[in-house]
């Protein structure tokens, strides 16, 4: 099974992590997710929902990244994966 990612550990940056799985599972480890982690999977699922994506595994690990931040790794990480994550 192919996993890719994208981003860092370094403070205001975060690691995603993508691989291929039936239907959609989103794990999210955030230093804010008790303020933000509704936000942060609400950036998540609607990228996914832009790019058409509906079997995928996404492992967020937030170190206080701001929407942009996270939507652009997600998409770096789902175009590193390549054809194999989209039904």
């Amino acid at each position: 099974m192919k996993i890719a990612t994208a981003g860092t550990l370094e403070s205001n940056d975060c690691l995603m992590t993508v691989q291929s799985h039936q239907g959609i599972k989103i794990e999210i480890e955030s230093i804010v997710f008790d303020q933000f982690g509704d936000q942060i999977e609400k950036v998540i699922r609607d990228t996914l929902q832009e790019l058409k994506i509906t079997n995928i595994h996404v492992m967020c690990k937030d170190k206080g990244a701001l929407d942009y931040c996270i939507k652009a790794r997600l998409i770096t990480a789902i175009q590193r994966l390549g054809d194999s994550y989209a039904s």
